[in-house]
């Protein structure tokens, strides 16, 4: 695939639409250059939401360790093993991600997921860059989620992490769009972006 034309996906959580904030967020994406080659808007379905956060044991148990180690913290009881409390981790977030309408897309650019996840910021709001999504829209932390316990963290918006696998972007749209859902198209700003050709005359 050309650089040009590498896609990531992305969502904008339920605390994204409840406070307003789409808008905005796309116009941050636009404005980058990137362009939507898909979108929609829609509740999610549960076994959807357990597919797109499809996670190992190893995943589970590491999220668990960092729970009991703030509830040792703050002397609260250790009620379970390290492997739930990861568990109920995906399982707050199926649960948040079903109670009301989400926003998918299909994004499209120059080297399109590191630039979204550059503008999206780190997962962890209360630690993410200021500029980015998660740093100028929410205040959430990990360290209060793992206090209040059963709820997922509202940290705005999900976006491909390579971190989960070369092919994560091909997984996680699949989940959420099928081929024919998802257009090409060109932009006219890309030719000012891209085009090797540019004699002075933009026609």
């Amino acid at each position: 695939m050309h650089p040009k034309k590498e896609k990531t996906f992305v969502i904008l959580k339920p605390d994204a639409v409840q406070r307003g904030l789409v808008g905005e967020i796309l116009n941050r994406f636009e404005k980058k250059g990137l362009k939507i080659v898909a979108m929609k808007m829609f509740v999610p379905k549960e076994d959807q939401c357990w597919e797109h956060y499809k996670k190992d044991d190893a995943w589970f148990t590491k999220k668990g360790e960092r729970i009991i180690d703030a509830r040792k913290k703050l002397e609260m009881p250790i009620e379970k093993e390290a492997i739930e409390y990861g568990r109920d981790i995906v399982r707050a977030l199926v649960k948040y991600m079903i109670c009301s309408p989400v926003v998918a897309m299909v994004i499209e650019g120059n080297e399109a997921q590191a630039i979204v996840k550059k503008l999206v910021g780190g997962t962890e709001p209360a630690t993410a860059d200021i500029g980015t999504i998660r740093g100028d829209y929410t205040l959430d932390s990990y360290n209060l989620v793992d206090i209040d316990g059963g709820r997922a963290v509202r940290n705005i918006v999900h976006c491909t992490d390579k971190e989960d696998g070369a092919d994560a972007w091909e997984r996680e749209i699949s989940i959420w769009f099928s081929k024919d859902e998802i257009i090409d198209y060109k932009l006219i700003s890309e030719k000012m972006l891209y085009d090797v050709n540019l004699d002075g005359h933009l026609e």
